[in-house]
This record gives C-alpha cells, sequence and structure tokens, in this order.
C-alpha cells in the first residue's frame, strides 16, 4: 500500500472537532477515508458502534465497507462491521426506524415504497388529491395526463419532505400553490400513515422527526457516536445537514469530505451550500480546512484543461464566491510525449459514426488491450443521437455498455414476453379501448414490436411446442367461467420452459460479453409482473376482475413503467465489463476514472431547472437563498462536463458532429475550448506513446448468510442462480404467515425483557402484541389466517412464555445481526436469541412447527445443526461470549420437551466452516453444476417447469 502524502496525512490525523476535507478529482479521497476510519479503529480504540460513515450511493458503501475491512485484515484487527453505522443517508436512517419503531409512526412490517411504488401510489389515489382547491397548479391540468400529474405531484411532495419544511405554514400561506402544495402533503402523509407504508423521501424526514421529537433516543444516539464522517459532501441536502448536525452534537467530530466543483444533484434536492457554508456552521477558527489537490489519475495536459474549464466561470456574486478557490496539479511522474486532449470532429455532410470507429481502431491497434478501457459520456444515453451511434459501433462489431439506454421494451426477450402474454389474452384488443376515439402510443408497439414477433415465431417448426400449449390456452382464457389456479406471474414461468424462452437463461449465456444481459432482463421483467400483481390484490386470473386487470397491466403499468423508461441490470463489482466500450450519462461516471474517455453532448448549453413554484417556495425554506436562481444553471453547467472531463486517465476526447444554425454543435459554451484541441488524426498525436491504463478492479466483497446462501445453494444451486443470482422474483403465494407471526410475536416478548419491563409480559399485552403484527403482517403479504390457524399460532406463543418465564433472567440478546468479516468475502448471520451467565451463553433458534422425528428428518435437522454452528462460530468470534450449547426450540411442541440440544463441537463448527468457504468459492465462480435434481423440492419452485425440459449435466460421483 502507498503511504499517504503530506496533505492525506495531515486530514487522516484531523479526528477532533469539525473537518473539511475538500478532495479534487484523483486525488485519493477514498484512500484517505478508509485510513481515517482505520486510524480511529487502530491508534484511538474506536469501536465499530461509535463510528458513523455515510456515502452517497450502495455501491460507494459497498466499496468503502470491503476497503475498510481489508486494511484491517491487512493488521489483524477484528471488527464487526454489522455494528458499524456504515452505509447511505437512507439505509443509515431506515436502520434508526427500524431499532427505534415504537418511537415513531411505523408499525411492525410496514411497506417501503421506491420510485416506481410511490408514483403509481400516488396514481391510484390522484382523484382525491384533484379535489384540492388550486392542486393544478402544482401538477398540471386534467389534460396533462393523469401519469403526468402523479409524476408532478411525487416531485413536490418529495422536495416538502427534503426540505424539511413546515406543512402547517405552508397550508397557513397567501399564495395558492404553495397552500395547494401543503394541503397534498399532509394528504399524502396521511395517506402513507393509514397504509403503515414508507417512501424513499420520507426515509430521511421521519428519521429526523424521530430525533427531534425523542431527546431520550437522541441523547443515547450522541453518547454512543464519537466520529461522523461523510462522503460526497456537495451533494447533501437540507434534511440530511439537519440530521448530521443533531446527532453530532457538542463534540462536533464530524468530517465532511467533498468538491464543490463536482455538485450535480440539485435536481435531486441536493444543496452546494451545505459544503461552502459547513465552516460558517462553526465558532470561528473551529472548523480545520484541508485540501486534496495532488491527482493522481490525468495527465497534466487533462488536468490542466478542466482547470481552465472551471476557472471561465464567473463564481462570484457581490461579497459571495459560490467556489472554493483551488487548483489541481499533476502527480510527480514522467508523461507520454503526445497530446492527451483531442477532439473528434466531422462536417454537417461527413460520416461522424465512421469517424468514431476510426478513431477507436487506431486505439486498438496502438496499445488498447480491452474495449472497456473507453468510456462515451453523455448528459443523456437515451437520445436518438447517442442510440444511433451506440448501435453503429456494435453493427461494426464493437460491443457496447449501455445499461441506462432505456432499451429494456426493445429487447428480443422482453418484446417476446409481452407478445406471449397478448396472444395469451386474446380479449386484450377487443377491450383495450376504454373509450370512443381512444389511442394509446404504445399500442402499436404491443401490435407489431410484441404480439406480431411471437405470432412471427409461433410459425417455425421448433416453436411446434410452445404453440401447443398457448392455443388452447388461449381459448380457456378467452371463455374462462371459473378462477385458474395461476397467476400472471405463474404464467411467465411457465413461458421460461419452452426454447424460445430457455435459450436465454443457460449457464453458458452468463459468460458472454453481455453477461447474460437477456436473462436478467426476463429476471426483471419477473419482478415487475409480481408487483403489479401485489399492487392490484391478484393471486389467480378470475374471470370475474380479468378484464380490469388485463387493462390495468397495459393500458396502465406496462404503458407507464415504458414511457418512463427502466434501467437494465448493473453490476456493481464491474462498471466497466470487459470487452466493451461504455455509454454512460456524466452523473453515472460520477467517482468513476477510465483510461480514454470520450465526452459527447456538446450541443448542451445551460438548462434552467427551476419554476414558480420554486421561488414561492424561498419564503419557508429553513434559510435564506443562496445561489442566485438565475445563475444556477450556468453554475451547474460548469460543474457537470467539469466532472465528465476529469474522468479520464490517459486521453480525454471531445467529439461531435459539427453543426451551425439551430441545435449547434458544438455550442457557443464548448468553441473556445473545442477550437483549442488538435484533431485526433493531427501527425502529433501518437497514441503508440501512450502505456494506456487498465479500468480499475473493484473485488467489492459480497456477504453472505446460511439460510438465504449456503442452504439454499445446497439444495439446489439451480434454484440459487435463479433467485439469487439473477434475481428472479418468485410468486408470492409461500410467504410463511403463521411462522414469522409467531416469531415476531416473540420477539416483542423478548424486547420487553430486555428492556428491563418483563412484568408487562402478561396475556393481555401477548395477545395485543399478536394481533398489532398479524394485522400488519397480513395487510403487507396480502394474506390472512383462518380462525383456527390463528388462534394455534397465539397457543404457540403464550405456551412459549408459560414454559420459558422462570428464564427471563438469563437473557442477554435477541434478534442479534452480526457478522464477520473474511478473506474474500463477508459472512452474516441473525441469532434468534442468545442467553446464559457471565461469558458462557446459549444459542436458541425458533421453529414455529411441532418437533420432527429425529429420524425421519435427520437430514434437515443436520442442516438446522450446521446453520446453529455457523452462529457459534460468528457469536465466538465477534462477542467475546463462549458458545456451550445451541438448540432448536419447536414452539408447536405441547406436552412434551420443546428443545433439540447440541453441545458445542469445536471441530464440527471447523469442518461446517470449511464447507462455508468451499460452497461461497463455487458461488463466486459461477459453478451452479449439480449432482441431482432435488426431488421433493422442486414441487412448489417455480422453476420447476424450465428445469423438466432443461437438457442437464450432472456432477459425476
Amino acid at each position: 500500500m502507498a503511504a499517504p502524502n503530506p496533505d492525506q496525512q495531515t486530514a487522516i490525523d484531523a479526528i477532533e472537532g469539525p473537518v473539511l476535507i475538500i478532495a479534487g478529482p484523483g486525488s485519493g479521497k477514498t484512500f484517505t477515508l478508509v485510513e481515517r476510519i482505520v486510524h480511529l479503529i487502530r491508534d484511538w480504540g474506536a469501536r465499530p458502534e461509535t463510528l458513523l460513515v455515510v456515502t452517497f450511493t450502495d455501491k460507494a458503501a459497498r466499496e468503502l465497507t470491503t476497503r475498510v475491512s481489508n486494511r484491517l485484515l491487512e493488521l489483524g484487527i477484528s471488527f464487526n462491521l454489522n455494528e458499524m453505522y456504515l452505509g447511505t443517508f437512507h439505509s443509515i436512517c431506515l436502520r434508526l426506524l427500524k431499532d427505534n419503531r415504537e418511537f415513531t409512526r411505523l408499525k411492525r412490517n410496514f411497506v417501503l415504497l421506491d420510485q416506481f411504488d410511490q408514483q403509481y401510489f400516488l396514481y391510484q389515489r390522484l382523484n382525491r388529491f384533484a379535489e384540492i382547491d388550486d392542486i393544478e397548479l402544482v401538477i398540471g391540468k386534467d389534460t396533462a395526463g393523469r401519469w403526468y400529474r402523479a409524476t408532478q405531484l411525487m416531485k413536490w411532495v418529495n422536495k416538502v419532505a427534503e426540505e424539511a419544511l413546515d406543512v402547517g405554514a405552508l397550508i397557513a400561506g397567501d399564495d395558492p400553490a404553495i397552500v395547494a402544495l401543503g394541503n397534498a402533503s399532509a394528504l399524502y402523509r396521511d395517506m402513507l400513515v393509514e397504509q403503515n407504508s414508507l417512501d424513499f423521501a420520507g426515509i430521511q424526514s421521519d428519521a429526523l422527526r424521530l430525533l427531534e421529537n425523542n431527546p431520550s433516543v437522541l441523547a443515547e444516539l450522541r453518547q454512543r457516536l464519537s466520529h461522523i464522517m461523510v462522503d460526497e459532501y456537495q451533494d447533501t441536502n437540507t434534511i440530511q445537514e439537519r440530521l448530521l448536525f443533531l446527532l453530532a452534537g457538542e463534540q462536533q467530530n464530524i468530517c465532511v469530505v467533498g468538491d464543490d466543483d463536482q455538485g450535480l444533484y440539485r435536481f435531486r434536492g441536493a444543496t452546494i451550500r451545505n459544503i461552502l457554508e459547513f465552516p460558517d456552521s462553526f465558532a470561528t477558527g473551529r472548523c480545520r480546512q484541508e485540501r486534496l489537490t495532488v491527482n493522481y489519475r490525468s495527465t497534466p495536459e487533462i488536468i490542466s484543461f478542466y482547470n481552465r474549464w472551471i476557472a471561465e466561470e464567473d463564481w462570484r456574486d457581490g461579497e459571495k464566491f459560490f467556489r472554493f478557490d483551488k487548483t489541481i496539479v499533476p502527480r510527480e511522474a514522467n508523461f507520454p510525449d503526445t497530446p492527451s486532449v483531442l477532439r473528434i470532429s466531422q462536417g454537417a455532410h461527413g460520416d461522424f459514426h465512421e469517424e468514431v470507429c476510426a478513431f477507436l481502431h487506431r486505439l486498438r491497434d496502438n496499445g488498447l488491450t480491452d474495449w472497456n478501457q473507453v468510456a462515451f459520456l453523455f448528459r443523456s444515453v437515451k437520445s436518438d443521437k447517442v442510440l444511433s451511434l451506440a448501435r453503429h459501433l456494435e453493427e461494426q462489431g464493437i460491443p457496447v455498455y449501455s445499461p441506462r439506454s432505456n432499451l429494456f421494451f426493445d429487447r428480443e426477450e422482453v418484446r417476446l414476453m409481452i407478445g406471449a402474454l397478448i396472444f395469451l389474452f386474446p380479449q386484450f384488443p377487443n377491450i383495450r379501448q376504454t373509450r370512443e376515439g381512444m389511442e394509446l402510443a404504445i399500442w402499436e408497439y404491443y401490435d407489431h414490436s410484441c404480439f406480431k414477433a411471437f405470432a412471427e415465431e409461433l410459425r417455425k417448426p421448433e416453436n411446434a411446442s410452445l404453440l401447443a400449449f398457448v392455443r388452447p390456452l388461449a381459448k380457456r382464457h378467452l371463455a374462462m367461467t371459473a378462477p385458474a389456479d395461476y397467476g400472471l406471474t405463474g404464467l411467465f414461468y411457465q413461458l421460461l420452459q419452452y426454447p424460445l424462452f430457455s435459450r436465454f437463461l443457460d449457464e453458458d449465456v452468463m459468460k458472454g460479453v453481455d453477461k447474460g444481459r437477456a436473462s436478467r432482463n426476463l429476471a426483471l421483467l419477473s419482478q415487475l409482473l409480481t408487483k403489479f400483481e401485489y399492487l392490484h390484490f391478484i393471486t389467480v386470473l378470475n374471470p370475474e376482475y380479468i378484464e380490469r386487470d388485463l387493462l390495468s397491466l397495459f393500458n396502465q403499468f406496462l404503458r407507464f413503467l415504458y414511457d418512463g423508461g427502466i434501467d437494465e441490470y448493473e453490476d456493481d463489482s464491474e462498471y466497466a465489463p470487459s470487452g466493451c466500450v461504455s455509454f454512460l450519462t456524466i452523473h453515472q461516471s460520477k467517482g468513476l476514472e477510465f483510461p480514454v474517455v470520450v465526452c459527447g453532448s456538446l450541443e448542451a448549453v445551460p438548462r434552467k431547472q427551476w419554476n414558480e413554484i420554486d421561488v414561492a417556495m424561498e419564503a419557508y425554506l429553513a434559510k435564506p437563498p443562496f445561489e442566485p436562481l438565475d445563475r444556477t444553471k450556468s453554475f451547474d453547467f460548469r460543474r457537470l462536463f467539469y466532472t465528465a472531463f476529469s474522468r479520464a486517465q490517459n486521453l480525454l476526447v471531445l467529439a461531435t458532429q459539427e453543426k451551425e444554425g439551430h441545435g449547434r454543435s458544438p455550442s457557443k459554451y464548448f468553441a473556445e475550448v473545442w477550437n483549442s484541441l488538435p484533431n485526433w488524426r493531427d501527425p502529433t498525436f501518437r497514441p503508440d506513446r501512450i502505456d494506456f491504463d487498465q479500468v480499475k478492479e473493484i473485488n467489492l466483497k459480497r456477504q453472505y448468510s446460511f439460510t438465504s446462501h449456503i442452504a439454499l445453494f445446497e439444495t439446489c444451486a439451480e434454484q440459487y442462480r435463479f433467485f439469487r443470482e439473477l434475481e428472479f422474483t418468485p410468486v408470492r403465494a409461500s410467504a410463511q404467515l403463521f411462522g414469522t407471526l409467531v416469531h415476531q410475536t416473540i420477539e416483542d416478548v423478548h424486547k420487553a425483557v430486555l428492556r428491563g419491563e418483563p412484568q408487562i409480559v402478561t396475556s393481555r399485552k401477548v395477545e395485543e402484541w399478536f394481533e398489532t403484527n398479524y394485522h400488519y403482517l397480513s395487510r403487507r403479504e396480502r394474506q390472512y389466517l383462518n380462525a383456527l390457524a390463528k388462534g394455534a399460532a397465539l397457543r404457540h406463543v403464550q405456551r412459549y412464555v408459560q414454559r420459558e418465564r422462570r428464564n427471563f433472567d438469563r437473557l442477554k440478546e435477541a434478534e442479534v445481526d452480526i457478522s464477520l468479516v473474511k478473506d474474500s468475502y463477508i459472512l452474516s448471520g441473525s441469532v434468534d436469541l442468545i442467553r446464559g451467565e457471565g461469558d458462557t451463553v446459549e444459542l436458541i433458534d425458533f421453529k414455529a412447527e411441532k418437533k420432527p422425528d429425529l429420524v425421519r428428518d435427520r437430514e434437515r435437522l443436520q442442516q438446522y445443526r450446521k446453520q446453529l454452528e455457523v452462529y457459534a462460530h460468528l457469536v465466538e468470534e465477534r462477542t467475546g461470549y463462549r458458545v456451550s450449547r445451541t438448540h432448536l426450540y419447536y414452539t408447536g411442541e405441547e406436552s412434551g420437551n420443546p428443545f433439540i440440544s447440541w453441545d458445542k463441537d469445536s471441530k464440527a463448527i471447523d469442518r461446517t466452516m470449511a464447507d462455508f468457504d468451499g460452497i461461497v468459492g463455487r458461488i463466486e465462480s459461477r459453478d451452479y453444476r449439480m449432482k441431482s435434481r432435488p426431488g421433493k423440492k422442486c414441487e412448489d419452485c417455480d422453476m420447476r417447469f424450465y428445469c423438466d425440459m432443461k437438457n442437464w449435466k450432472f456432477l459425476e460421483g
């Protein structure tokens, strides 16, 4: 490992009080943050639960976790990362809400809405918002369309949450649009409470409310946390700043890292003022400021280019300056004697696509070893220009990786599956027009791109078996008189058995350049169909509702996804897949680096990102306005392309088809820098002199648990491949409502005891917990227990309390999430109950069933034993406890001994851990071979139809 440079070392050592680290591009920001965390742990004895480290993305959190864990392993330091608050703002706030749920509005089993869920939630309830006076000022008129209005509504209620605005003050305002927005926000919050739901923006606002309204919770957290670190601070918003300062308390041991020149997320509510005004949030001279300005990424010419670009903007407004004054400098090294900032250009009548191809081939002929060393960056990758270039490159044998190009619905596997579903319901074309004159643009897509393509495939001899399956089934659906025993997702899984679709799922396709893109798209489609059925309460096809459900699926749900666009699969551990050039948005490229960056979108001009409501809202913000609204578009334009230019390591190329007049390219904002650049065909450009860097390997450590990964893989590696690796979503009918209900209520009992309140564990209180859990659990799962089953579940809990009350004083911890960092992965587990005396403990895992036959169920019990051995290993390695015994506790055992127990066997644990390591090795190398199919386990598996038709190649021996 390279030693820190003097500036980095100063930042690492600055651990007391507020610290601002201004880190330019390629300056070793993540390295510095990792070493600062290690310094706190190694040299200051910081415990994991005392550190809070916030990152901007889940990927960044995983990378930081991997790098910190690797450093601690190098140093031989044992550390439980699960106890550390490390993650995004949203993941940490969600953890706070779950840990302190009794102090929030949330009930157990609350539903977490992603962006599409939230938008669809508002769409389905739009009529209630339409009754609000002047709501059209916020979301547009009826003629704008329901989905557009739901989009606008989501945007504004999220802004209210992210700015932590006082809804009552909005309602009491004098601007009609602001009053309407206040009423809409109040109504929306009431709906969330009613549905026991939480949206993405609400995670943070509810966490802020938790801390502000519950001094005891805040005091406990402040006492626990010794140091707070925040990455990408330039992209934080108002509510995030308030949360951080609340948690920092009087200690103020808060270190923020960022680069104001790379603030890109105003459209998500981020404000650059947080980083620029951070030093002013403390007493004069209290905040230390450290600058990391040595760039270890780019050539001096590239650095000089983007330094000039950012400096061309006038960042001053009166006495205010909206940028930290800094100049990035290159590392000390020898650089090739050739231009490293170039342009690719063609006149209006030239072939720009061919010019790009010629440039790429010249690089490939002069030292470029993998297409993944090249990244094309654009403002958007969904435009016709960008898609046309991507298609041309692929036609010329240059594969393109572009997961956000909105091509999901253009993919063959998706079109054929949608076409198959339309074929299976021949009534849809006749009922889709719900009013006279109605026309939807997506019908053209359904008719020609989907249905027609599928029908043409059915005519081929190799698809005769598929035709024999779908034709009679379509007739049956047309004349349905009784409910079927399957839903839409069930039909989807049956279709996968036929060669038209199964060809996309074979193991070999995972090894191709696109890493199984088609199979992952089908998996994504399974997720969407499952979500649709959940949102519309569909379990099986019912003739009474079939037409309504088909209209909802095709005229609404899929149409909105089609119009809004869907991102395809992205592998966090391989941001630039080998064998492909990357087409990325500039936002998507943030935090990444590439040997060659080709920057397009040079026709771009600064864009206004605010309207009249933003202006009216300024009066209600916690702080007065910061940047002048009329100049924000220019500031953001400079920051956006500064970020793009600074991704390049060896070569930065500006590229466009030159055009004059309307839509001029390059626009006047690039004209000066464009004219100063040599063309790539200039004889001074010598790519043979460049030693192109390789794309950085991330090697993120993945987390594995016994139940979710190892046991599933051991049972059926093929099932693991589909439902874990590819992320197909199974039909929801398999939810274990009974067992979850028993488990959750026993957890309530344990929590009360561990809080020091065993006296409240009465029959009445247990029944109250039970009924509350059942209400919200059944509501979330859309499943219910009959009276007999519900009564039996309650007796399970009451029997446990009656039997084990005498041991309540031995309880130490319940529902313990624990992890162990291994050389190549992170081992995790969740222990139901730890009880014992002193440092000697026993582990208990609960089963909501009758005690099994010890002989007949020996194989299943052996698997449970191995699970408990893994937990014993985790507990001993991570907590300092000594595990003496492990138990299974069967709550359904009425009169006999409910325990099955094992004494701890260190040798058996060692064998189990060796097996665990071996299985993880197979998973990581994608070795899914099996000796045979798992027999009875196949009966309830959604992939059984596919597996029945698969040409298996089993392992021998």
